[in-house]
């Protein structure tokens, strides 16, 4: 590791400066542990790019397979049969984990099961692959509209070609369309015009520009006894008669945070990567440097901000950094990012026709006031504590509505200013975090 302008630093030496800036936040950080990592990182540099697990079938980046513990692997393929899509004539899919749970090793308090797949559709034309894909997509969305494990909470699906609101919610022109699961039923919403009329969005008119893809549920760990939030963002793209492919979202994805479940889906995913030019590292750096931006200047999170620069400093070989990031991970206030996200899922989850358990529901909330008491402490504790009990009652009894949601958003205001002060402080402490977020806030976004 070397800083700019000055002689290069022995590995030793930048192990010891990690350890250093640990021991003065109060970060537990095992030096040994630390340096075994850094060593297993930089002999995968020496290898290939994708290594596969031959006893489980998942594969995976070598970098993020260092990070993927595979206890959980029966918990999130039994969530996939709700999430993943299903092959069909003319479509091949390829399903990976990705976020936290692609990550599981370090992220000792995963907020949700994030799910990312690759469909790709082979068709005469750009408007008929669309089009399938619109099918693809509707179809999984209404197959698992609810049930006994699960609930359909939003499809984010097609690009607004004008501004204006949706039951009172503003919406700028080129951003997704986000469909409740009602609409997506229905296959329509109304878009209430900023002239003051009326414009109808059907499923087949959104179909045309399908932009971001994406599907979200509450789903029940039943082993577990607990909900959470599941994702599936899709990578769509369309092979032509000719063979040439090309990304219905504009953009391919790359395949440096994800673990894909089924070693079968390897020919797809080798096909399309292949796309991907020799700047793809570059170009991933790039945009996780834009959210670094994003979230350390202009709208801050921190916890966000240690997540992207984690996975930039280990494709970028500053392992040192990545060493001590990663230490950050299963502290116990981090349990508070778990928190936020998952008081939303509770409340999505008692819905009127829902069909979890409702003993389920109010246990996970005891498990969050718990999860409080200890991560917390003085004024911060109180006022989170006081807002979970009260939400413990009103999802008892579906209680008054507006008074639910002054507490959720009070819990998910206190746990993520917990957090946001946890990362802040601790990444700031790091001499070379610290001058790569100086370096970051210089730049225009």
């Amino acid at each position: 590791m070397t800083a700019e302008g000055s002689a290069p630093v022995s590995q030793d030496e930048a192990i010891a400066r990690v350890v250093e800036s640990a021991e003065r936040m109060g970060v537990e950080l095992d030096e040994g542990e630390a340096a075994e990592w850094i060593a297993a990182m930089a002999a995968e540099a020496t290898g290939g790019d994708v290594v596969l697990d031959v006893g489980s079938g998942v594969y995976g980046h070598r970098v993020t397979m260092l990070d993927f513990k595979p206890e959980d692997l029966a918990h999130f393929r039994k969530v996939a049969t709700i999430v993943g899509l299903e092959d069909r004539p003319g479509v091949a899919t390829a399903l990976a984990l990705s976020g936290s749970a692609a990550q599981s090793k370090i992220h000792e308090f995963p907020a949700d099961a994030d799910f990312f797949e690759r469909v790709h559709i082979k068709a005469p034309s750009r408007d008929e692959a669309c089009s399938i894909l619109a099918d693809v997509i509707r179809d999984k969305a209404l197959a698992t509209f609810r049930g006994p494990t699960h609930r359909l909470c939003e499809v984010t699906f097609g690009t607004w070609h004008q501004a204006g609101s949706v039951s009172g919610k503003a919406v700028k022109k080129g951003t997704p369309i986000r469909w409740e699961p009602g609409a997506v039923r229905a296959g329509r919403v109304e878009l209430q015009l900023t002239d003051g009329g009326t414009h109808e969005m059907t499923w087949q008119e959104a179909a045309t520009d399908p932009g971001w893809c994406k599907l979200d549920w509450v789903v029940a760990d039943e082993v577990r006894g607990r909900l959470a939030n599941a994702s599936n963002v899709l990578d769509p793209t369309w092979e032509d008669p000719e063979g040439k492919i090309v990304p219905l979202d504009g953009y391919l994805d790359p395949y440096f945070q994800e673990v894909y479940l089924e070693a079968e889906s390897i020919p797809l995913f080798s096909r399309l990567v292949k796309e991907l030019t020799g700047d793809a590292v570059d170009g991933y750096v790039d945009q996780l440097e834009q959210e670094v931006w994003k979230y350390t200047v202009k709208d801050p999170n921190y916890g966000k901000a240690a997540r992207r620069l984690y996975n930039i400093f280990r494709l970028t070989g500053r392992y040192h950094e990545a060493a001590y990031l990663r230490e950050l991970f299963d502290d116990q206030v981090t349990v508070m990012y778990q928190v936020a996200a998952l008081v939303r899922t509770l409340d999505e989850a008692t819905d009127e026709g829902s069909q979890f358990d409702p003993e389920m529901v109010v246990g996970q909330t005891d498990q969050l006031i718990m999860s409080a008491i200890k991560a917390l402490e003085g004024e911060a504790e109180s006022t989170i504590v006081g807002h979970l009990l009260r939400l413990r009652d009103s999802l008892s009894d579906r209680g008054d509505h507006e008074t639910r949601q002054h507490d959720i958003e009070g819990v998910r205001t206190a746990a993520m200013l917990a957090v946001n002060d946890y990362f802040r402080d601790r990444m700031t402490a790091m001499p070379g975090i610290k001058s790569y977020l100086d370096e970051i806030a210089t730049r225009d976004g």
